[in-house]
């Protein structure tokens, strides 16, 4: 395979295993806040270890620093109102509502960035769009999840395009240590405020620890440096338009686990259908643009 061919795969093992973080966070028990606050606060561990062990310098300009101080409250705010979702609707309908993040790509970078509307773009987008309008008629009983989780799917697209820009001149481990390192004191700084860290905060269930360090080593540290990595050569867009696989790969693991309480109605796997085949086409058409453009720049 070419470099670029690993990559896609690459990317899609790694939501797939973002698929699997929506089943962890629906098994452990506690609160989305003090969950996401453990998830990066034990990730950040796992990455200044890993750091260490490689005698990488983590030293960074002033400048790049608040950016990454501003990445670390975006993610912060994505995961907690990611997980909040899945507690008060279900993993399925949480994971469908984050289809909208590639139309949220397109929709910032036309508006904020001026960037080329591509007709395809924005017709893939829309597409996935009606694949959740069919979804939300199917399960309208969630509507306050779904609109948590919408919110989710923006914050996701702003964090996407912010690494796509600072991943160019900067290292995915770095990245993903500093980001992940501002966001546990973001959480921790709100955690003090309501006054939620006491004597009982660090008093788990050995399930829920168990859960909780491997949501932080594979499905946070190893995850979150690796998507950074694969933005080198995978656009916003695409990460984004693929990351609607993420409620594929989700929903078949919630049904094999949770079975009845997960199981949704016919007009559900409809709309999370048209999710995949908006998926399946960008990928197509982006990979056929690629592969010209390789041929054009060799002859």
């Amino acid at each position: 395979m070419n470099a670029i061919t690993k990559n896609y795969f690459h990317l899609h093992f790694i939501i797939f295993i973002w698929g699997f973080t929506a089943i962890l966070g629906a098994l452990i028990s506690i609160d989305a806040i003090p969950l996401v606050w453990f998830r990066v606060t034990l990730a950040t561990l796992f990455l200044y270890v890993f750091i260490r062990l490689k005698k990488v310098k983590i030293q960074v300009p002033f400048s790049v620093l608040i950016r990454y101080i501003f990445g670390g409250v975006l993610i912060a705010i994505h995961w907690i109102t990611f997980f909040y979702a899945i507690k008060i609707a279900t993993i399925s309908i949480a994971l469908a509502a984050m289809s909208t993040g590639a139309l949220f790509v397109t929709l910032i970078q036309w508006t904020v960035f001026k960037k080329k509307l591509i007709p395809y773009e924005l017709l893939f987008s829309l597409l996935a769009i009606v694949g959740l309008v069919v979804i939300f008629n199917a399960e309208g009983q969630y509507f306050i999840g779904i609109v948590i989780a919408l919110l989710s799917s923006f914050l996701s697209a702003c964090f996407s395009i912010l690494n796509s820009n600072l991943i160019k001149n900067n290292s995915a481990t770095i990245i993903s240590f500093y980001e992940l390192f501002f966001a546990s004191i973001f959480i921790g700084i709100v955690l003090l405020v309501n006054g939620t860290i006491d004597g009982q905060f660090f008093v788990l269930s050995s399930r829920d620890w168990l859960y909780l360090l491997l949501l932080a080593s594979v499905c946070t540290a190893y995850a979150f440096a690796a998507s950074n990595q694969v933005l080198k050569s995978v656009s916003p867009f695409t990460m984004m338009l693929s990351i609607n696989l993420e409620p594929i790969y989700g929903i078949i693991l919630a049904i094999i686990i949770f079975r009845e309480k997960e199981i949704m109605t016919t007009n559900f796997y409809y709309g999370a259908l048209l999710i995949l085949v908006t998926v399946i086409l960008n990928g197509v058409i982006k990979l056929k643009k690629k592969h010209k453009t390789t041929v054009v720049s060799k002859t």
